[in-house]
């Protein structure tokens, strides 16, 4: 199987199914320390900084990635941290596209 990073994102319809739980569980152990909402219906990650210019700098990094992939995270930024959260808006769930980012966000820090 092909890794995550490696793959590219695919557009979605209102169509594209959703992952049910067994499928998010295996896909987010491919990740490093993410975590499901309760609803299952997003993935997040906080990822910490020293200062408010280091996380700007990784969110826009960040913003970059989105728009190559065509998958847009929804973005917290505050002093020394930037929270990502993933979802496929046109499903309202989660996607194989939402692991694909999360993987390449992983590999910019």
């Amino acid at each position: 199987m092909v890794d995550l990073k490696e793959q590219k994102c695919e557009a979605c319809s209102g169509n594209t199914p959703k992952f049910d739980e067994k499928q998010i569980i295996e896909h987010l152990a491919k990740l490093d320390n993410w975590s499901v909402n309760d609803e299952q219906k997003m993935i997040y990650k906080k990822f910490i900084f020293k200062t408010f210019k280091q996380a700007l700098n990784f969110t826009n990094r960040v913003g970059e990635l989105a728009e190559e992939e065509g998958h847009h995270p929804d973005v917290s930024l505050g002093y020394g941290y930037c929270l990502i959260m993933l979802h496929t808006h046109s499903i309202k769930g989660l996607s194989i596209n939402d692991f694909i980012v999360a993987s390449k966000i992983d590999g910019l820090k």
